[in-house]
């Protein structure tokens, strides 16, 4: 600032027009702000605001000096959750939806607090900035009010000293060590840098079910190389990685190698935010399709219990896709043990979709495809048959099979290795024939859950997929052509009023560019923020509008979860369609703001893919600053010309000079 006193109308005007959202008011508003604002000088330690006791009427912003700021009711005696300090606001968000959210403030420091009513201000929030605002200080605010749990990371989990053996010891010797230390687990030193692993159920299977010998080195029977996951990993994190590979037990390490004990399920259960991996485990361990169906109908239940405990929403809906990985796994290996002659070894099962994507919340779809060896193409109609089957327990689970016949039972999602190859590669080569459009989207999502591990036929074959110009090109008008919108014209005609389909209107065009963009920079990511954050930067996605997509896709993700867990508790179907005339005044700007900056890149991008396509799809193949003297020779744009016009057609605005952190 100039120096002028920010306490004086002046002063004050100048201030806040560096302020976020206040830099978005008019003139006119700006001054009528100022007329009815109030400032007070706070002494030290004083409230400036219980916004936990009763819902303010005012939003308050810091002039000078710093406030404490505690975000979570059961914390007051703990802690502030951040402090504040010049340009900062907070009380908005209680203000705006008028409940008793909190924050509680008091000074840290002598301050100066200016205080305007709601309905001067709110001019701010209301405009696309101010939806913008609101959007990041939710973001930010839940990360802050989540907090850290009981138990933050694994090494908290971590209970009893590592049992290491050596790998020429006997099993037997393994066995009688296991026992004296009470623990269901060994580590095995196999002198390579990496630890090998041993387990109760390793023993049982591989020395009483099997017959290896009681003689043979630790070596012949362990997991090599074993789970493992690092001292300061997250307890979520590790939750979610054992949950995705399936195993009982993580070996956790320090940073530098060192074997610092291990973690099992049963761990996992003192950590507040994984509560419900018991869950998990039950499921694992059903022993009918009667009490496997039980069980996972108490999913939704346990998952509103970890996102209401702190778990962050992206979290809580990877701990679902596991889960009904979990659950699909469970359920072909009932129904397949009620047709012994039938082997699941014939084929490997793929999750397609949001459950390949890792991103399945309740009212999802289970879509799924088999590749089976091409020894058991005779049998395969009989294998749909007991896919059906299924497919019933499913549904019975509560999981949705889905209706546009993407599932092993029908013929085009059940083929050999070769007949996926061949299929595939036709779609690459002539994707607007045989149903390309829709497979290629589905396929390229796939992920391995039952069966082969590794990279499955269809895969393999789009590898590399952005070699394949015409199938790029699809892939890039199919992101464009759904937009992002809060209503389309049929739903005003049809009179269903505010309703806003958060997956098909929101979700979708993020998860499509995402798809085609990842695809074009080479990148084998399946979930959607992860593709996003692998083309950031790329000619095809711009670093400012990759990061503006992976906030709107968190934002829509928590609000379409919270909607449907509501939903479920309430006993009624999950579903994509938000009633903005229900929600506050926050969470609806928030979505008009997140839609609308959803549907500026869509234009963005779509007026630089009609105007130079090919350039624009054969960019993913140039050195970023390079322009071929083949483009200038004969008059056309080179691709690093073109990621110019992408950049140029941004529009990026000055940043805000304050407002670092809002409440």
């Amino acid at each position: 600032m100039d120096g002028t006193d920010p306490a004086s109308p002046a002063g004050l005007a100048d201030f806040l027009m560096g302020c976020r959202p206040f830099d978005a008011l008019s003139p006119q508003h700006l001054a009528i702000a100022v007329a009815a604002a109030r400032v007070d000088d706070v002494p030290v330690g004083a409230l400036v605001i219980d916004a936990f006791a009763q819902p303010p009427t005012d939003i308050f912003v810091v002039l000078s000096g710093e406030v404490d700021v505690w975000l979570d009711a059961d914390r007051i005696g703990s802690g502030p959750g951040e402090k504040l300090g010049p340009g900062d606001a907070f009380g908005f968000s209680a203000a705006l939806a008028g409940r008793a959210s909190g924050p509680r403030v008091t000074a840290r420091t002598a301050a100066a607090v200016a205080r305007f009513p709601l309905d001067v201000v709110m001019p701010a929030f209301a405009s696309r900035d101010g939806a913008r605002f609101l959007a990041d200080h939710i973001a930010h605010a839940r990360r802050l009010a989540s907090g850290p749990p009981m138990f933050t990371v694994v090494a908290d989990l971590v209970r009893t000293e590592p049992l290491l053996v050596d790998a020429a010891d006997s099993v037997a010797e393994l066995a009688r060590k296991m026992t004296e230390r009470s623990l269901p687990y060994a580590a095995v030193d196999t002198g390579d840098g990496r630890f090998g692993l041993v387990t109760d159920e390793i023993l049982r299977r591989r020395v009483i079910a099997e017959g290896v010998s009681v003689d043979s080195p630790a070596c012949d029977v362990m997991i090599h190389p074993a789970p493992t996951t690092s001292a300061d990993t997250t307890s979520a994190d590790a939750l979610i990685e054992m949950l995705d590979h399936d195993v009982q037990f993580l070996l956790v390490t320090s940073a530098d190698g060192d074997l610092r004990g291990a973690v099992g399920e049963r761990d996992f259960v003192f950590a507040s935010t994984t509560a419900g991996v018991s869950i998990n485990e039950q499921i694992r361990r059903a022993h009918t399709t009667g009490d496997l169906i039980l069980r996972a109908r108490t999913v939704p239940a346990m998952l509103a219990d970890i996102l209401e405990r702190g778990l962050t929403a992206d979290r809580v809906i990877a701990v679902n896709s596991a889960i009904v990985d979990s659950i699909v796994r469970r359920a072909l290996t009932l129904v397949f043990d009620a047709h012994s002659d039938l082997t699941t070894d014939a084929f490997t099962w793929l999750s397609l979709g949001s459950n390949g994507r890792r991103e399945a919340v309740p009212s999802s779809d289970v879509d799924a495809a088999v590749t089976f060896d091409d020894a058991y193409a005779d049998d395969i109609p009989r294998y749909r048959e007991v896919f059906g089957e299924v497919g019933e327990v499913l549904t019975q689970c509560g999981i949705s099979v889905d209706a546009h016949r993407a599932f092993p039972m029908h013929e085009g999602f059940s083929r050999t290795h070769s007949q996926w190859r061949e299929a595939a590669t036709g779609w690459l080569a002539r994707p607007q024939e045989n149903q390309g459009t829709v497979m290629a989207p589905l396929l390229v999502d796939a992920r391995p859950i039952f069966g082969d591990p590794g990279l499955p036929e269809p895969a393999r074959v789009f590898a590399d997929f952005n070699r394949h110009p015409a199938t790029m090109e699809m892939l890039l008008y199919e992101s464009l052509a759904r937009r992002a919108k809060i209503s389309t014209m049929r739903d005003k005609l049809a009179g269903r009023g505010e309703n806003f389909d958060v997956k098909a209107r929101g979700l979708a065009p993020i998860i499509n560019i995402a798809r085609w963009s990842a695809l074009g920079v080479g990148s084998t990511e399946l979930q959607t923020t992860d593709r996003l954050r692998a083309a950031a930067g790329s000619r095809l996605l711009p670093q400012r509008d990759a990061t503006r997509l992976i906030e709107a896709f968190e934002t829509l993700q928590f609000l379409r979860l919270e909607h449907q867990l509501r939903q479920v508790e309430a006993g009624r179907t999950p579903d994509d369609i938000l009633d903005l005339d229900e929600m506050s005044t926050i969470d609806q700007s928030v979505v008009d703001g997140t839609v609308r900056e959803i549907a500026a890149i869509q234009k963005r991008m779509d007026r630089v893919a009609h105007m130079h396509p090919a350039q624009l799809l054969a960019a993913q193949r140039q050195p970023v600053d390079s322009e071929s003297d083949s483009s200038r020779a004969k008059g056309t744009k080179s691709p690093a010309r073109v990621a110019k016009d992408l950049a140029a057609s941004a529009g990026i605005r000055k940043p805000a000079k304050r407002g670092r952190r809002s409440q």
